[in-house]
């Protein structure tokens, strides 16, 4: 793959970015994490491509719809302009391996990574993976990138086995994109 030239953070959607009502498709039910439209606006300024990478198996247990997703990422869209911040891009997995069998873009895979990679000249190594979930930030590892898991969501159950794989562990999307623009 060639490699691109700009970093990026690589953000999960539900419990990272916004609240995880579980199996989200609502887009009435959209609601930003405190402080998560301020962390994207200081990602944006500077300079890092902010992609949101999502497993949506809601898709295949039949729960929503792809329509409805792409409601809810409008929604997610509309709010983080309404406070000056946006996403470059957002990737999501519509499978999961109990209903649709194996694929190869679901996290932990890095195939939307990759994707994302190749359509914004984004710079892997030089990227950080912000997610809930240790699924969400385990591709950095294969891809030569940084991981950070944020507390909020699912954070907390899996804060230690984060932290045996050597991935720092912060409060929030705010504290990530402290980390992040420090780094």
């Amino acid at each position: 793959m060639p490699e691109g030239t700009r970093p990026a953070a690589f953000l999960d959607r539900d419990g990272t970015l916004i609240e995880d009502p579980g199996y989200l498709h609502r887009p009435e039910d959209v609601r930003l994490l405190p402080g998560a439209a301020g962390a994207v606006g200081r990602l944006n300024a500077a300079g890092y491509a902010v992609v949101v990478v999502t497993n949506q198996s809601g898709i295949a247990r039949g729960r929503y719809d792809v329509a409805a997703y792409e409601a809810v990422q409008r929604r997610l869209a509309d709010l983080l302009a309404g406070a000056g911040a946006r996403l470059d891009g957002a990737y999501y997995c519509p499978h999961h391996p109990d209903y649709t069998g194996p694929c190869v873009c679901r996290k932990p895979g890095v195939r939307l990574f990759e994707d994302a990679a190749r359509a914004l000249g984004i710079d892997l190594r030089r990227s950080w993976f912000v997610g809930d979930k240790v699924s969400d930030v385990v591709p950095a590892h294969a891809l030569g990138g940084q991981g950070i898991l944020v507390a909020t969501g699912d954070g907390r159950a899996h804060a230690a086995a984060a932290r045996a794989q050597g991935v720092a562990v912060v409060a929030d999307l705010a504290a990530a994109a402290d980390h992040i623009l420090a780094a």
